[in-house]
């Protein structure tokens, strides 16, 4: 049974900083969270299922089911082999747009090769509690040492192609500006692996044709808008400087060159991304956040958050509210203050928020209306 935990467990919503507010904004917007199920491993993904069962990763190589009375399943069989260190491991989690008929998820994960690593992506059925006929459609490369920066976020858009959002695998050389490789970039490919036509880099024989967009840092949350169709990112940047971009074909995002954060050894990074040549975020966060995970809110169950970008963040320790207008962000509110780091945020089926929590004792919750 669903149980309340006592986590600000109403809260009053009001303007936090930054930018101004009108007082339409200003109404209060009560809630509660509930507490689905716990005790997983360092949850990272999720996906809803159309009988409404949830498939939740764990970081450790995991994969569950949780069914919505909060029932956890033991874990499936079938996953690949991941490295598990850092930030390393069992990663994000999709449907195929066919799932109903082909049972086929998605999986992103570090792939260990020796001594290095990369992020890669496989598909398979799921049957009976069983992975099947797993097929290994993507891999970053090159593999690199090291376990921080695999990304990793899969969205279908709705032409039927995945995005796949990688990192820079902790590379401060630049590679994330280099054509030639996986390092930083947005991955655009079919459901089985192949590249699209349209792909801007396809007809480029220096470069990877998988590329969607480069130069970035490590992007954790992604989300198709809900009315332009776009894809949505945000990505962490390094002492300060965590984005939001709407990644175009072919464009250059500015990571390692630009950005609007400190190396950690304090050293300052250039943050004129259009002299340059580099795309403009469209909002950013100093001091970091950590963003992770993203969605943009399109249920019943709170009218007034209609078309809200929501994201969790990990260092901040709460959930973002974002309201948009076009491509400009232009309003921002926190959400759960200083409770706990939130790894993933979806929309469920029934309308309501759901939220991963990183930490070894890992929950599923659950936002309601009061």
């Amino acid at each position: 049974m669903t149980l309340k935990i006592n986590i600000s467990v109403m809260l009053l919503i009001f303007s936090f900083l930054f930018l101004p507010v009108t007082q339409a904004q200003r109404i209060q917007t009560e809630f509660d969270v509930l507490l689905v199920a716990e005790g997983l491993q360092f949850p990272w993904g999720m996906a809803f299922m159309p009988n409404g069962n949830l498939l939740v990763t764990e970081k450790i190589g995991q994969l569950r089911i949780i069914t919505p009375d909060g029932r956890v399943s033991e874990p499936i069989k079938g996953i690949p082999a991941v490295l598990v260190q850092q930030q390393g491991g069992l990663l994000d989690i999709a449907l195929d747009p066919e799932f109903s008929k082909n049972r086929l998820i998605y999986l992103s994960y570090s792939e260990p090769e020796g001594s290095r690593a990369s992020t890669a992506v496989a598909r398979a059925e799921l049957k009976d509690g069983n992975l099947e006929n797993l097929q290994v459609i993507f891999r970053q490369w090159p593999k690199t040492e090291g376990g921080v920066h695999f990304g990793s976020r899969l969205i279908f858009a709705s032409d039927g192609n995945l995005f796949i959002t990688l990192g820079d695998r902790g590379d401060y050389s630049e590679e994330a500006q280099q054509l030639s490789n996986h390092i930083g970039k947005i991955i655009r490919i079919r459901p089985d692996g192949t590249v699209p036509s349209d792909n801007p880099f396809v007809n480029n024989p220096k470069a990877k044709p998988e590329i969607w967009s480069y130069g970035h840092r490590s992007v954790q949350g992604a989300a198709i808008h809900p009315k332009s169709g776009e894809l949505w990112i945000h990505e962490h940047g390094p002492k300060g400087g965590d984005e939001i971009n709407i990644p175009q074909p072919g464009k250059n995002y500015g990571w390692p060159k630009a950005s609007y954060g400190n190396h950690y050894n304090d050293i300052p990074i250039k943050n004129e991304h259009a002299e340059q040549g580099f795309e403009e975020p469209i909002h950013y966060w100093t001091p970091s956040i950590a963003p992770s995970g993203m969605v943009f809110y399109t249920g019943k169950q709170f009218p007034g958050w209609r078309d809200n970008l929501f994201i969790g963040t990990l260092a901040g320790r709460h959930l973002v509210r974002l309201t948009t207008d076009n491509k400009k962000i232009t309003n921002k509110e926190k959400l759960l203050i200083n409770t706990l780091r939130f790894r993933d945020v979806e929309q469920g089926p029934d309308g309501a928020l759901y939220l991963l929590t990183d930490e070894e004792n890992g929950k599923l919750l659950k936002l309601t209306p009061k």
